[in-house]
C-alpha cells in the first residue's frame, strides 16, 4: 500500500439541461433492480469498484445492503451488454436533489460509448424522479475518462478537495 494524494471533484448538472431516456444501444438492456436485489447491487459495486478503489461498503453486513436498496430514496440500475452485467448506476435522493452516488462500467463495456449513454440515462432517470438538482462527485482514483464525460454531459465543477488515501501498489 502507498499513501497517495487524491483530488475529489464535486459537480452539479448545469441549470436548463433536461434529458430524456434515449433508446437503449443495440445489444444492451437497461433495467432497474428490484428493491430486494441487494445481492446484485453488492456484486456490481464490488466487481466494478475493484478497479476504482470503491471500498467503503465492502465491510457492510447483509442487513445494511438490504436496507439501502429497499429504501424509497435509492434506485439502482444495471446496464447489460449481450446478456451480461456491464454497468451499474445508483441514485440517492434527498428532498429534490438526486446524487449519482455510484456510476461505473466493467471492462467489457469500456471504449464503446456506453459510458456517455449510461450517464445521459442516469441523468434522465434522476430528472424523471423529480430532481431539481442532479449532482455527483468523482476523484482521481476513478477512470481517467470519468471527469471529461461528466463535463461533456453538462456537469459543472462546484468545488474540489484533496485527501490522502492508501492505494495498493502494483
Amino acid at each position: 500500500m502507498a499513501l497517495t494524494t487524491v483530488t475529489r471533484t464535486y459537480l452539479d448538472l448545469a441549470p436548463g439541461i433536461t434529458l430524456t431516456r434515449g433508446e437503449v444501444p443495440e445489444g444492451c438492456a437497461w433495467r432497474e433492480l428490484e428493491r430486494t436485489a441487494w445481492r446484485d447491487c453488492r456484486a456490481l459495486y464490488t466487481e466494478i469498484g475493484a478497479d476504482y478503489h470503491w471500498h467503503d461498503r465492502l465491510p457492510w453486513p447483509d442487513e445494511q445492503w438490504a436496507g439501502l436498496i429497499a429504501s424509497p430514496d435509492t434506485r439502482a440500475f444495471v446496464l447489460e451488454l449481450e446478456g451480461r452485467p456491464a454497468g451499474y448506476v445508483e441514485l440517492a435522493r434527498t428532498d429534490d436533489s438526486v446524487e449519482i452516488a455510484y456510476f461505473g462500467l466493467m471492462g467489457l463495456a469500456q471504449g464503446r460509448g456506453l459510458g456517455r449513454w449510461m450517464l445521459e440515462r442516469a441523468i434522465a432517470e434522476a430528472q424523471a424522479w423529480g430532481a431539481r438538482r442532479v449532482w455527483l462527485h468523482t476523484c482521481t482514483l476513478d477512470s481517467p475518462v470519468a471527469l471529461p464525460n461528466y463535463l461533456a454531459r453538462g456537469f459543472q465543477i462546484v468545488r474540489t478537495e484533496q485527501y490522502e488515501a492508501e492505494v495498493p501498489t502494483a
